[in-house]
């Protein structure tokens, strides 16, 4: 049996004995892909982001594949996807990410503006 500190008021844990909370490398992989999917402003049934994740201690290595419509600031893009995933994954479960790579693995014509769907006669 621990004695307990002088500082640890009755019926709680002291920190040293509390344990520890560990988040799945695949719960930080869908936190980012969302992340990337608004950054992206995704519409429903848009091909997701994909990532992949390896979490050590507080920090996270982050991995995304993604498809981009064409043309665009593909740069601009890429920084938008760096910065939401480090803010999400900061914000909701307290993990910083250094090491962002967002790999780029199509790109697809993006619909004008203004442009009809379907047929016309």
């Amino acid at each position: 049996m621990h004695a307990r500190s002088a500082a640890t008021p009755p019926g709680l844990v002291a920190p040293g004995e509390r344990g520890a909370t560990r988040i799945d490398d695949r719960v930080v992989a869908k936190i980012a892909t969302q992340a990337a999917r608004e950054a992206l402003a995704l519409p429903p049934g848009a091909a997701a982001p994909h990532a992949t994740v390896v979490v050590r201690q507080e920090t996270a290595r982050v991995r995304l594949r993604v498809d981009l419509g064409y043309p665009c600031d593909i740069g601009a893009r890429c920084g938008a996807v760096r910065r939401r995933v480090r803010e999400r994954l900061e914000a909701l479960v307290n993990m910083e990410a250094p090491d962002v790579a967002v790999r780029v693995e199509g790109l697809h014509p993006a619909p004008a503006l203004g442009a009809s769907h379907g047929r016309t006669s």
